[in-house]
């Protein structure tokens, strides 16, 4: 039987992975965090009009990373990863996510709720024995305007090891 971890229902139990690097198109900010949904709004906005007109194209959803513990401010990355050849601009730049062991657990739910999906990829590190980096990231599976019932959205959260 599962160890119960604190997370709702419906989310996925923690897991260890492995990831390969991936190129990404980012805009990168410190942002208030009562304004993160405009930030990646725009941000989302002006990474897939600098990737389209370069001729590259998204290979995933949208994410966001984290360097640090968000307070009432936090740095931030949104954009999304890319394939083909992608230069950055003035307002874009050109990036990777690394290779990295990491944890990761889908999160289904509202964004207001994925301190529980965080909580317990925390929790399975440390019974691992890992220690967590200070940048995570966080795909964003469902699009809100699609799926307007918070409910059912979901967030691929993903916590490298340090």
């Amino acid at each position: 039987m599962a160890e119960p971890c604190g997370m709702n229902g419906n989310s996925q139990e923690p897991r260890r992975i492995h990831l390969t690097g991936q190129p990404v198109a980012v805009v990168r900010e410190k942002v208030r965090m009562d304004s993160l949904p405009g930030f990646f709004e725009r941000a989302f906005g002006a990474v897939m009009a600098a990737v389209q007109t370069q001729g590259a194209s998204p290979a995933g959803p949208p994410f966001a990373l984290y360097r640090g513990m968000p307070t009432e401010t936090v740095d931030v990355e949104a954009g999304f990863p890319v394939a083909g050849h992608f230069t950055g601009t003035d307002d874009v730049v050109a990036a990777a996510l690394p290779e990295t062991d990491a944890f990761e657990a889908i999160h289904t739910g509202p964004y207001d709720t994925l301190t529980a999906t965080y909580d317990a990829i925390r929790q399975r590190m440390e019974a691992d024995g890992a220690v967590p980096a200070d940048v995570m990231w966080e795909y964003y599976l469902s699009d809100p305007r699609e799926q307007p019932d918070p409910a059912t959205w979901q967030t691929r959260v993903v916590w490298p090891v340090a």
